[in-house]
């Protein structure tokens, strides 16, 4: 098991890698800002069913919704 900081030293390497330095620094203070539960997120997610194009719709539309904030 590695310790709380070797996760968020890798998890901000991983998004920096995927997103660039500024998107993952967006999405850190997006997380802090917002609450925010990724495991109900993720149960409601494989709940509803829908394809892809529709839970990518429902999530377009949340983000224009939170944008609007």
């Amino acid at each position: 098991m590695i310790t709380d900081t070797e996760i968020k030293t890798l998890g901000l390497q991983i998004l920096s890698q995927h997103l660039g330095d500024i998107e993952a620094e967006r999405f850190v203070a997006l997380i802090q800002r917002e609450p925010f539960d990724y495991t109900q997120w993720r149960q409601k997610l494989h709940e509803e069913d829908g394809s892809i194009e529709d839970i990518s719709r429902r999530a377009m539309a949340l983000r224009r919704r939170f944008a609007d904030i």
